[in-house]
């Protein structure tokens, strides 16, 4: 299997990189700005905002499949447009495509959101993510949408949020409500896909919904911080535009795939 992975120098794809090389497969890793330290890679820059050049590096390396997970949360073109991109040119090699997406692009609730449930984005980072699959989807409706939530690991971004908020450097939500998910387990996930025939949008996030708020006091426990510190707030009274609650259900994730989604307890378990 030989695999183009954009986005390969991020969190998800430097660990799909990993996951892939580690199982023997051919990978081919993009970066924009970043390194790509996944062992056993391909590293190619690209652009994915510049249209010709993803065409051009796609039909020279032939991928079997494509794994889509580049984003910037200020840049439409990235995130939208470049979706569009990788999306035509996976198709135009006849690669299978696994795009990774966000839950985002729901407007948030108290109830879970299945897996076609139509987007309904608050923001521009959500209305992006949501123009990136309708994208996706026209271009090729045999792609997989995974839509996942907060992604925690070794070096993650919200981990370290979680240490600011604990030493009053930052500010955590206490009614903002995320399905935080492990990127072993995730990109576990992306490439058992890879090897599918699903199509369409697959909710794949952890089994245990909790605040950002709720995530800092597991973070303190899972490492001895003291929580005495943790500042939070509500987003309402921070006057944050973006989804509340947003829970994702991954019934049918947990019935399609053998990778199996822990919680964020059963993660920072001590």
């Amino acid at each position: 299997m030989r695999v183009l992975v954009v986005g390969a120098s991020g969190f998800l794809g430097g660990e799909v990189c990993r996951r892939a090389s580690g199982a023997g497969w051919s990978v081919v890793g993009t970066y924009h700005s970043g390194d790509i330290t996944a062992p056993g890679v391909t590293a190619r820059r690209l652009d994915v905002t510049d249209r010709a050049a993803v065409r051009a590096l796609v039909a020279q390396v032939r991928p079997d499949a494509v794994v889509s997970t580049p984003y910037r949360y200020d840049d439409w073109t990235v995130t939208a447009d470049g979706a569009a991109h990788v999306a035509v040119a996976a198709a135009e090699v006849g690669a299978r495509l696994v795009h990774v997406s966000s839950d985002a692009l729901h407007a948030g609730r108290p109830s879970p959101y299945a897996d076609d449930e139509t987007p309904t984005p608050v923001n521009a980072y959500g209305a992006a993510k949501a123009a990136a699959e309708t994208a996706v989807r026209a271009v090729d409706p045999g792609a997989a949408l995974v839509r996942t939530s907060l992604i925690l690991g070794e070096g993650s971004k919200q981990i370290q949020l979680c240490r600011d908020a604990l030493a009053g450097r930052a500010t955590l939500f206490t009614d903002m409500i995320r399905c935080p998910v492990d990127v072993t387990d995730l990109a576990d996930a992306v490439l058992e896909l890879v090897g599918s025939a699903y199509a369409g949008p697959l909710n794949v996030a952890g089994a245990d919904a909790v605040s950002r708020a709720e995530l800092g006091l597991l973070v303190a426990e899972r490492f001895g911080l003291d929580a005495a510190g943790l500042k939070t707030t509500t987003s309402t009274a921070a006057g944050v535009a973006g989804p509340s609650d947003v829970r994702l259900d991954c019934t049918r994730a947990a019935g399609l795939l053998r990778t199996r989604l822990r919680g964020v307890r059963e993660l920072l378990a001590r």
